[in-house]
């Protein structure tokens, strides 16, 4: 009896831990730490409204963000998609990619594993990762450079949502 109650104890401790286990980083259920991360974010959700970035929707009522890891070539991306919603820039949609980008008013991001997490742990900002072509980016430069401040709290978000890194995102 004692062995068999053993047993049941081992058996639910692995279950909690496997339950507990960070999701794939940049998987669709990572994506929605980060949304609920930035809607945490005062700089986030009040600074792009207050410098008017989220207003180039080109009418769609909402701007998009797209990333994926580099090394993981075979892996989907994700993306956040962001709206006004009661004066505060707020993530609506965090998930597998759905959206065709307008590069004009839309954000694609893509490095190596080891890149995203050196920004997520402040080690560089924005500037320097696109300088030294550690971030990839494509999207409305001019506008993305008027908001660096911002731009550097969504790399840093990275750090802030756990995530297993040594395994690529699933399809």
């Amino acid at each position: 009896m004692k062995r068999l109650n053993w047993l049941a104890g081992a058996s639910l401790v692995l279950g909690m831990s496997a339950a507990q286990a960070a999701p794939v980083m940049m998987s669709a259920e990572w994506a929605k730490g980060m949304c609920d991360a930035w809607n945490n974010d005062p700089v986030l959700t009040q600074k792009l409204m207050e410098s008017g970035w989220i207003k180039n929707d080109k009418g769609r009522g909402y701007k998009v963000m797209q990333v994926y890891r580099q090394d993981c070539p075979e892996s989907p991306k994700i993306e956040l998609k962001v709206s006004d919603k009661d004066g505060k820039v707020t993530c609506t949609y965090a998930g597998k990619a759905e959206t065709k980008l307008d590069s004009s008013a839309d954000y694609l991001m893509w490095a190596e594993t080891t890149r995203w997490q050196e920004m997520g742990k402040g080690e560089y900002g924005p500037k320097w990762a696109m300088f030294m072509q550690r971030l990839n980016f494509d999207g409305p430069m001019w506008e993305a450079m008027s908001n660096m401040g911002p731009f550097e709290n969504f790399l840093l978000l990275v750090g802030k949502v756990p995530g297993e890194a040594t395994k690529c995102p699933g399809k």
